[in-house]
């Protein structure tokens, strides 16, 4: 049986035996699957870092009929979030949107536009980064959580403060690069950013792991 081919973003991993490893990850084509990678934890993998979390990667891998889990095969690396993740608070937010990617979205169904969104913070946050701007975390982790959830279908009104609400019909209008230029700090519509939180853990029926890092930073 051919490879499949598909451009995609890790969400997460985990030990499977001595050596392997099964990956939650996201494709632009096919939405969220998961597979089996043979050997992955061993020191010469063949997939190398290409498995770490919010890794944009091109993914081999045969898929089956009636199979849940995929085989992976290879990965080719595209962008890593490595260097995104020697900061602190960032690396808080980078396992946030690991997480909330990875369990809002079904299985198998096709999700290029929270590919695209994920894929556009993360290019936001390494063009800020190297620029040498510290600000970028909280109004990425803002706009990925309203976008995460108007995406889902399950935005509800928002009951926030008025310069909540003016943030957020900005973003829905705007990209995260051409955001107007305002001091962001965690304060900066928290209570926008607890709301839409608070949404998606209600509609998943659990809390996210991520969240109390977050609000701790």
């Amino acid at each position: 049986m051919p490879a499949r081919v598909s451009e995609s973003i890790v969400l997460r991993s985990y030990p499977l035996k001595e050596a392997d490893l099964i990956v939650s990850f996201l494709t632009r084509d096919l939405g969220k699957l998961r597979g089996v990678a043979r050997g992955a934890r061993r020191p010469k993998s063949r997939f190398g870092a290409g498995l770490e979390r919010l890794s944009q990667v091109r993914m081999s891998y045969f898929q089956r009929e009636n199979r849940e889990l995929v085989t992976l095969d290879a990965c080719e690396l595209i962008s890593s979030p490595l260097q995104l993740a020697s900061d602190y608070e960032t690396a808080v937010a980078l396992d946030f949107f690991a997480e909330a990617s990875d369990q809002l979205l079904p299985p198998a169904e096709p999700g290029e536009l929270h590919f695209r969104l994920l894929a556009s913070v993360l290019d936001h946050l390494r063009s800020e980064a190297a620029q040498g701007r510290k600000d970028a975390v909280w109004p990425a982790v803002l706009y990925f959580s309203l976008w995460a959830v108007r995406l889902a279908g399950f935005l509800p009104q928002l009951r926030v403060s008025r310069e909540s609400l003016d943030i957020a019909e900005e973003m829905m209008h705007s990209p995260i690069g051409q955001l107007s230029p305002r001091s962001w700090r965690k304060e900066t519509a928290a209570d926008l950013r607890r709301f839409l939180v608070r949404r998606m853990e209600e509609h998943i029926e659990r809390n996210f792991i991520t969240v109390p890092l977050l609000e701790s930073l």
